[in-house]
Protein backbone atom coordinates (compact mmCIF):
# COMPACT_ATOMS: atom_id res chain seq x y z
CA UNK A 1 0.00 0.00 0.00
CA UNK A 2 2.61 2.40 0.77
CA UNK A 3 4.33 2.09 -2.64
CA UNK A 4 1.18 3.21 -4.33
CA UNK A 5 1.36 7.00 -4.93
CA UNK A 6 -2.58 8.53 -4.49
CA UNK A 7 -2.88 9.16 -7.85
CA UNK A 8 -2.22 5.41 -8.92
CA UNK A 9 -4.94 4.32 -6.71
CA UNK A 10 -8.75 3.50 -6.84
CA UNK A 11 -10.56 6.07 -5.89
CA UNK A 12 -14.08 4.94 -4.58
CA UNK A 13 -16.66 7.52 -3.88
CA UNK A 14 -19.75 7.45 -1.58
CA UNK A 15 -22.51 9.80 -2.00
CA UNK A 16 -25.54 10.12 -0.94
CA UNK A 17 -28.37 12.60 0.50
CA UNK A 18 -27.48 13.94 4.09
CA UNK A 19 -27.63 11.37 7.08
CA UNK A 20 -28.07 8.37 4.64
CA UNK A 21 -25.31 6.77 6.31
CA UNK A 22 -22.20 7.01 3.70
CA UNK A 23 -20.16 7.66 6.70
CA UNK A 24 -21.52 4.93 8.93
CA UNK A 25 -20.65 3.05 5.65
CA UNK A 26 -17.26 4.11 5.09
CA UNK A 27 -16.33 3.04 8.49
CA UNK A 28 -17.46 -0.53 8.41
CA UNK A 29 -15.64 -0.91 4.71
CA UNK A 30 -12.29 0.24 6.87
CA UNK A 31 -13.13 -1.57 10.19
CA UNK A 32 -12.78 2.22 12.02
CA UNK A 33 -13.96 4.91 12.84
CA UNK A 34 -12.37 7.39 10.23
CA UNK A 35 -16.03 9.83 9.91
CA UNK A 36 -17.59 11.26 12.82
CA UNK A 37 -21.21 10.10 13.17
CA UNK A 38 -24.65 11.69 13.54
CA UNK A 39 -28.12 11.57 13.64
CA UNK A 40 -27.82 15.18 13.15
CA UNK A 41 -27.88 15.82 9.22
CA UNK A 42 -24.44 17.65 7.60
CA UNK A 43 -22.14 16.13 10.22
CA UNK A 44 -19.72 15.67 6.87
CA UNK A 45 -19.30 19.20 5.38
CA UNK A 46 -15.81 18.35 3.67
CA UNK A 47 -14.75 15.51 1.59
CA UNK A 48 -12.72 12.91 3.72
CA UNK A 49 -10.41 10.89 2.32
CA UNK A 50 -8.66 7.56 3.29
CA UNK A 51 -6.38 5.27 2.12
CA UNK A 52 -5.77 1.41 2.44
CA UNK A 53 -5.56 -1.88 1.27
CA UNK A 54 -8.43 -3.53 0.23
CA UNK A 55 -7.85 -6.79 -0.89
CA UNK A 56 -7.97 -8.90 -3.30
CA UNK A 57 -9.12 -5.27 -5.21
CA UNK A 58 -5.22 -3.46 -4.02
CA UNK A 59 -4.72 0.08 -3.09
CA UNK A 60 -7.80 2.45 -3.00
CA UNK A 61 -8.64 5.56 -1.87
CA UNK A 62 -12.17 6.16 -0.20
CA UNK A 63 -13.95 9.35 -0.15
CA UNK A 64 -16.82 10.41 2.11
CA UNK A 65 -18.41 13.52 1.12
CA UNK A 66 -20.93 15.82 2.21
CA UNK A 67 -24.73 15.22 1.67
CA UNK A 68 -25.95 16.46 -2.00
CA UNK A 69 -29.27 17.70 -0.45
CA UNK A 70 -27.44 20.14 1.72
CA UNK A 71 -29.13 23.73 2.06
CA UNK A 72 -28.14 26.85 2.66
CA UNK A 73 -25.44 29.05 1.72
CA UNK A 74 -22.66 27.49 3.44
CA UNK A 75 -24.71 23.69 2.51
CA UNK A 76 -24.48 24.84 -1.40
CA UNK A 77 -21.25 25.29 -1.26
CA UNK A 78 -20.34 21.88 0.21
CA UNK A 79 -22.63 20.33 -2.20
CA UNK A 80 -20.53 22.21 -4.90
CA UNK A 81 -17.15 20.37 -3.57
CA UNK A 82 -19.18 17.15 -3.69
CA UNK A 83 -19.82 17.19 -7.02
CA UNK A 84 -16.07 18.38 -7.84
CA UNK A 85 -15.34 15.21 -6.24
CA UNK A 86 -17.07 13.44 -8.70
CA UNK A 87 -14.59 13.85 -10.85
CA UNK A 88 -11.83 12.07 -9.49
CA UNK A 89 -14.00 9.03 -8.65
CA UNK A 90 -13.25 5.89 -10.37
CA UNK A 91 -16.46 4.04 -8.60
CA UNK A 92 -19.45 5.95 -7.32
CA UNK A 93 -20.76 4.28 -4.04
CA UNK A 94 -24.80 5.80 -4.17
CA UNK A 95 -26.23 5.86 -0.80
CA UNK A 96 -29.75 5.94 -0.04
CA UNK A 97 -32.25 4.55 2.55
CA UNK A 98 -35.65 3.10 2.88
CA UNK A 99 -37.38 6.63 2.61
CA UNK A 100 -38.82 7.26 -0.84
CA UNK A 101 -35.92 8.84 -3.67
CA UNK A 102 -36.10 12.87 -3.81
CA UNK A 103 -35.79 14.21 -7.27
CA UNK A 104 -32.42 15.64 -6.10
CA UNK A 105 -31.21 12.04 -5.57
CA UNK A 106 -32.61 10.94 -8.76
CA UNK A 107 -31.34 13.24 -10.90
CA UNK A 108 -27.84 12.66 -9.21
CA UNK A 109 -27.39 8.95 -9.67
CA UNK A 110 -28.67 10.03 -13.58
CA UNK A 111 -25.87 12.36 -13.57
CA UNK A 112 -23.17 10.14 -12.42
CA UNK A 113 -24.75 7.23 -15.08
CA UNK A 114 -24.09 9.65 -18.10
CA UNK A 115 -20.44 10.25 -17.13
CA UNK A 116 -20.33 6.70 -17.09
CA UNK A 117 -18.37 5.99 -13.84
CA UNK A 118 -19.47 2.27 -12.67
CA UNK A 119 -21.79 3.16 -9.56
CA UNK A 120 -22.72 0.84 -6.82
CA UNK A 121 -25.93 1.70 -5.27
CA UNK A 122 -26.36 0.41 -1.40
CA UNK A 123 -30.03 0.83 0.40
CA UNK A 124 -28.75 1.51 3.75
CA UNK A 125 -30.88 1.20 7.26
CA UNK A 126 -32.47 -2.05 6.02
CA UNK A 127 -33.29 -2.41 10.04
CA UNK A 128 -35.26 0.28 9.72
CA UNK A 129 -37.83 -0.81 6.98
CA UNK A 130 -37.84 -1.35 3.06
CA UNK A 131 -37.38 0.69 0.25
CA UNK A 132 -40.71 0.69 -2.14
CA UNK A 133 -40.45 -1.66 -5.73
CA UNK A 134 -40.52 1.52 -7.94
CA UNK A 135 -37.46 3.11 -6.14
CA UNK A 136 -35.74 -0.32 -5.97
CA UNK A 137 -36.18 -0.74 -10.04
CA UNK A 138 -34.93 2.87 -10.63
CA UNK A 139 -31.40 2.12 -8.35
CA UNK A 140 -31.17 -1.23 -10.76
CA UNK A 141 -31.88 0.73 -13.70
CA UNK A 142 -28.90 3.14 -13.39
CA UNK A 143 -26.60 1.41 -10.87
CA UNK A 144 -24.48 -1.21 -12.14
CA UNK A 145 -25.03 -2.99 -8.35
CA UNK A 146 -27.38 -2.63 -6.22
CA UNK A 147 -26.88 -3.99 -2.35
CA UNK A 148 -29.19 -3.92 0.48
CA UNK A 149 -27.41 -3.11 4.33
CA UNK A 150 -27.35 -1.72 7.28
CA UNK A 151 -24.57 -0.16 8.49
CA UNK A 152 -24.86 -1.14 12.45
CA UNK A 153 -25.36 -4.63 11.44
CA UNK A 154 -23.24 -7.46 11.13
CA UNK A 155 -23.45 -9.10 7.82
CA UNK A 156 -21.79 -10.16 4.60
CA UNK A 157 -21.91 -6.07 3.31
CA UNK A 158 -17.80 -5.98 3.09
CA UNK A 159 -17.60 -8.80 0.87
CA UNK A 160 -20.35 -7.98 -1.14
CA UNK A 161 -19.21 -4.88 -2.04
CA UNK A 162 -15.45 -6.25 -2.65
CA UNK A 163 -17.01 -8.57 -4.88
CA UNK A 164 -19.00 -5.86 -6.72
CA UNK A 165 -15.85 -3.35 -7.12
CA UNK A 166 -14.11 -6.85 -8.92
CA UNK A 167 -16.73 -7.17 -11.44
CA UNK A 168 -17.53 -3.63 -12.53
CA UNK A 169 -14.54 -1.77 -12.60
CA UNK A 170 -12.73 -1.39 -15.72
CA UNK A 171 -8.94 -2.98 -15.82
CA UNK A 172 -7.23 -0.15 -16.78
CA UNK A 173 -8.07 1.63 -13.36
CA UNK A 174 -7.21 -1.30 -11.04
CA UNK A 175 -4.13 -2.68 -13.10
CA UNK A 176 -2.46 0.85 -14.08
CA UNK A 177 -0.76 1.60 -17.38
CA UNK A 178 2.84 1.32 -17.79
CA UNK A 179 5.26 3.83 -18.45
CA UNK A 180 7.82 2.99 -20.58
CA UNK A 181 8.81 -0.34 -19.76
CA UNK A 182 6.62 -1.34 -23.38
CA UNK A 183 9.52 0.55 -24.55
CA UNK A 184 12.56 -0.06 -22.22
CA UNK A 185 12.39 -3.92 -21.85
CA UNK A 186 14.63 -5.88 -19.63
CA UNK A 187 18.17 -5.12 -20.14
CA UNK A 188 17.75 -2.35 -22.10
CA UNK A 189 18.77 1.01 -21.16
CA UNK A 190 17.27 4.59 -20.58
CA UNK A 191 18.94 7.76 -19.33
CA UNK A 192 16.33 10.06 -17.60
CA UNK A 193 17.55 13.53 -17.55
CA UNK A 194 16.69 15.09 -13.97
CA UNK A 195 17.31 18.84 -13.58
CA UNK A 196 18.30 19.61 -10.00
CA UNK A 197 16.87 23.24 -10.40
CA UNK A 198 14.65 25.42 -7.56
CA UNK A 199 11.36 23.55 -8.65
CA UNK A 200 13.38 20.04 -7.78
CA UNK A 201 12.35 19.40 -3.93
CA UNK A 202 15.24 19.47 -1.37
CA UNK A 203 16.58 16.05 -0.77
CA UNK A 204 14.14 14.38 -3.43
CA UNK A 205 13.18 14.05 -7.00
CA UNK A 206 9.57 14.38 -7.87
CA UNK A 207 7.03 11.58 -8.18
CA UNK A 208 6.80 11.19 -12.07
CA UNK A 209 10.55 10.51 -11.59
CA UNK A 210 10.30 7.89 -9.13
CA UNK A 211 7.27 6.71 -10.42
CA UNK A 212 9.73 5.72 -13.76
CA UNK A 213 12.87 4.76 -12.03
CA UNK A 214 10.72 1.97 -9.55
CA UNK A 215 8.64 0.65 -13.09
CA UNK A 216 12.47 0.19 -14.26
CA UNK A 217 13.24 -1.36 -11.27
CA UNK A 218 10.31 -3.83 -11.69
CA UNK A 219 10.84 -4.37 -15.35
CA UNK A 220 14.91 -5.62 -14.85
CA UNK A 221 15.51 -2.70 -17.37
CA UNK A 222 18.71 -0.38 -16.43
CA UNK A 223 18.27 3.19 -15.51
CA UNK A 224 21.09 5.75 -15.79
CA UNK A 225 20.29 8.99 -13.73
CA UNK A 226 21.63 12.08 -14.72
CA UNK A 227 21.60 15.96 -14.73
CA UNK A 228 21.64 17.57 -17.88
CA UNK A 229 25.10 18.81 -17.68
CA UNK A 230 26.64 14.97 -17.20
CA UNK A 231 23.92 13.66 -20.44
CA UNK A 232 26.64 13.49 -23.28
CA UNK A 233 29.08 11.84 -20.95
CA UNK A 234 26.59 9.04 -19.63
CA UNK A 235 25.44 8.35 -23.04
CA UNK A 236 29.31 8.47 -24.88
CA UNK A 237 30.15 6.43 -21.68
CA UNK A 238 27.60 3.25 -22.97
CA UNK A 239 29.02 0.62 -25.41
CA UNK A 240 25.94 0.06 -26.40
CA UNK A 241 23.53 2.89 -27.15
CA UNK A 242 20.57 3.61 -24.98
CA UNK A 243 16.87 2.55 -25.64
CA UNK A 244 15.57 5.93 -24.91
CA UNK A 245 16.38 9.54 -23.10
CA UNK A 246 13.88 10.80 -20.88
CA UNK A 247 13.47 14.24 -19.63
CA UNK A 248 12.00 17.03 -17.82
CA UNK A 249 10.40 19.05 -20.03
CA UNK A 250 12.08 21.96 -19.05
CA UNK A 251 15.52 20.53 -20.30
CA UNK A 252 13.91 19.53 -23.32
CA UNK A 253 16.09 21.90 -25.91
CA UNK A 254 19.03 21.17 -23.95
CA UNK A 255 18.55 17.63 -23.83
CA UNK A 256 17.14 17.39 -27.89
CA UNK A 257 20.74 18.82 -28.86
CA UNK A 258 22.72 16.70 -27.27
CA UNK A 259 20.88 13.57 -27.89
CA UNK A 260 21.77 11.78 -31.55
CA UNK A 261 18.91 10.87 -33.52
CA UNK A 262 19.03 7.36 -33.74
CA UNK A 263 18.30 7.17 -29.65
CA UNK A 264 14.90 8.23 -28.92
CA UNK A 265 13.70 10.75 -26.72
CA UNK A 266 10.40 11.95 -24.49
CA UNK A 267 9.82 13.31 -21.57
CA UNK A 268 7.73 12.39 -18.06
CA UNK A 269 5.25 14.89 -18.62
CA UNK A 270 4.62 13.13 -22.25
CA UNK A 271 4.91 9.57 -20.76
CA UNK A 272 2.36 10.83 -18.18
CA UNK A 273 0.12 11.91 -20.55
CA UNK A 274 -0.36 8.25 -22.09
CA UNK A 275 -0.68 6.67 -18.61
CA UNK A 276 -3.08 9.21 -16.99
CA UNK A 277 -4.96 10.51 -20.03
CA UNK A 278 -5.75 10.61 -23.57
CA UNK A 279 -2.95 10.68 -25.40
CA UNK A 280 -3.88 11.11 -28.78
CA UNK A 281 -6.48 13.89 -27.65
CA UNK A 282 -3.78 15.76 -26.34
CA UNK A 283 -1.36 15.41 -29.18
CA UNK A 284 -4.03 16.88 -31.40
CA UNK A 285 -4.92 19.39 -29.24
CA UNK A 286 -0.96 21.11 -29.21
CA UNK A 287 -2.50 22.19 -32.75
CA UNK A 288 -4.68 25.00 -31.87
CA UNK A 289 -1.25 26.61 -30.60
CA UNK A 290 -0.71 27.89 -34.59
CA UNK A 291 -4.07 29.45 -34.58
CA UNK A 292 -4.11 31.29 -30.95
CA UNK A 293 -4.75 34.55 -31.80
CA UNK A 294 -4.07 38.04 -29.83
CA UNK A 295 -5.84 38.14 -26.18
CA UNK A 296 -7.23 34.64 -26.44
CA UNK A 297 -7.45 33.06 -22.58
CA UNK A 298 -5.53 30.27 -21.81
CA UNK A 299 -6.63 28.25 -18.89
CA UNK A 300 -3.06 26.09 -16.97
CA UNK A 301 -4.65 23.46 -14.91
CA UNK A 302 -1.40 22.02 -12.45
CA UNK A 303 -2.94 18.95 -10.58
CA UNK A 304 -1.04 19.56 -7.57
CA UNK A 305 -0.87 22.50 -5.43
CA UNK A 306 2.10 24.28 -4.61
CA UNK A 307 3.68 27.23 -3.65
CA UNK A 308 5.02 29.42 -6.99
CA UNK A 309 8.56 29.29 -6.98
CA UNK A 310 10.60 32.08 -9.54
CA UNK A 311 10.08 30.45 -12.87
CA UNK A 312 7.21 28.43 -12.30
CA UNK A 313 6.90 26.14 -15.16
CA UNK A 314 3.20 26.54 -15.42
CA UNK A 315 2.73 30.27 -13.92
CA UNK A 316 6.28 31.63 -15.84
CA UNK A 317 8.06 29.41 -17.97
CA UNK A 318 4.91 27.98 -20.74
CA UNK A 319 3.28 31.81 -20.86
CA UNK A 320 6.63 33.41 -22.04
CA UNK A 321 7.24 30.14 -24.02
CA UNK A 322 3.97 30.35 -25.37
CA UNK A 323 3.79 34.19 -26.30
CA UNK A 324 7.42 34.18 -28.14
CA UNK A 325 6.76 30.84 -30.03
CA UNK A 326 3.01 32.66 -31.42
CA UNK A 327 4.03 36.16 -30.68
CA UNK A 328 0.61 37.31 -29.76
CA UNK A 329 -0.54 38.73 -26.89
CA UNK A 330 -2.14 35.82 -24.87
CA UNK A 331 -4.28 35.75 -21.51
CA UNK A 332 -3.78 33.04 -18.77
CA UNK A 333 -5.50 31.89 -15.59
CA UNK A 334 -4.15 29.03 -13.12
CA UNK A 335 -6.25 26.46 -11.44
CA UNK A 336 -4.35 24.14 -8.97
CA UNK A 337 -4.93 20.52 -7.01
CA UNK A 338 -8.46 19.42 -8.05
CA UNK A 339 -10.31 22.74 -8.58
CA UNK A 340 -11.67 23.00 -12.24
CA UNK A 341 -13.79 26.43 -13.59
CA UNK A 342 -17.50 25.84 -13.31
CA UNK A 343 -17.31 27.13 -17.12
CA UNK A 344 -14.84 26.46 -19.66
CA UNK A 345 -16.11 28.04 -22.93
CA UNK A 346 -13.91 31.64 -23.07
CA UNK A 347 -10.72 29.28 -22.87
CA UNK A 348 -9.03 28.74 -26.65
CA UNK A 349 -7.00 25.99 -25.04
CA UNK A 350 -6.06 24.06 -22.15
CA UNK A 351 -3.00 23.16 -20.74
CA UNK A 352 -2.40 20.48 -18.43
CA UNK A 353 0.04 19.56 -15.87
CA UNK A 354 1.57 15.92 -15.64
CA UNK A 355 -1.22 14.81 -13.47
CA UNK A 356 1.31 12.74 -11.29
CA UNK A 357 -1.01 13.96 -8.68
CA UNK A 358 -4.00 13.15 -9.62
CA UNK A 359 -5.81 9.99 -10.88
CA UNK A 360 -6.49 8.91 -14.64
CA UNK A 361 -10.61 9.25 -14.25
CA UNK A 362 -9.89 12.65 -13.25
CA UNK A 363 -7.96 13.64 -16.18
CA UNK A 364 -10.22 11.74 -18.67
CA UNK A 365 -13.06 14.04 -17.28
CA UNK A 366 -11.20 17.17 -17.58
CA UNK A 367 -10.75 16.12 -21.22
CA UNK A 368 -14.34 14.69 -21.70
CA UNK A 369 -15.57 18.39 -20.67
CA UNK A 370 -13.41 19.79 -22.97
CA UNK A 371 -14.41 18.21 -25.61
CA UNK A 372 -17.92 18.35 -24.93
CA UNK A 373 -17.35 22.61 -25.18
CA UNK A 374 -15.62 22.76 -28.17
CA UNK A 375 -11.96 23.55 -26.31
CA UNK A 376 -8.73 22.04 -27.24
CA UNK A 377 -6.54 20.26 -24.55
CA UNK A 378 -3.12 19.39 -24.55
CA UNK A 379 -0.48 18.79 -21.67
CA UNK A 380 2.95 20.84 -20.12
CA UNK A 381 5.13 18.64 -22.10
CA UNK A 382 3.34 18.66 -25.73
CA UNK A 383 3.52 22.28 -25.28
CA UNK A 384 6.72 22.62 -24.54
CA UNK A 385 7.54 20.19 -27.60
CA UNK A 386 5.84 21.71 -29.73
CA UNK A 387 7.15 25.62 -29.13
CA UNK A 388 10.42 23.79 -29.35
CA UNK A 389 9.81 22.81 -32.43
CA UNK A 390 10.38 18.85 -31.60
CA UNK A 391 7.22 17.68 -30.90
CA UNK A 392 7.32 15.13 -33.59
CA UNK A 393 10.71 13.21 -32.33
CA UNK A 394 9.55 13.47 -28.39
CA UNK A 395 6.12 11.63 -29.24
CA UNK A 396 7.08 9.13 -31.24
CA UNK A 397 8.34 6.60 -28.49
CA UNK A 398 4.70 6.42 -27.30
CA UNK A 399 2.37 7.60 -30.06
CA UNK A 400 2.12 6.90 -34.11
CA UNK A 401 1.59 10.33 -36.16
Amino acid sequence: MLSTTKGLRLHIGFFGKRNAGKSSLVNKIIGQELSVVSNVKGTTTDVNQKSMELLPVGPVTLLDTAGIDDIGELGSLRVEKTKKALLRCDVVVFVSDFEPLTEIEKNFLSEIKNKNIPIISVINKNDLGQINPLDFEFLVQNANVVLNTSAIKKDNFVVEFISSLIKIVPDEFVNSKIIMSDIVHENETAVLVIPIDKEAPKGRIILPQVNAIREMLDNNSISIVVTPDKLKQAIDNQKIKPKLVVCDSQAFKEVAEIVPDDIMLTSFSILFARLKGDLKTLYLGAEKIDKLKDDDTILILESCSHHPVEDDIGRVKIPKLLRAYTNKKLNFEHYSGHDFPTSIEKYSLIIHCGACMTTRREVLNRINIAKENNVEITNYGITIAKCLGILKRAIKPVLEV
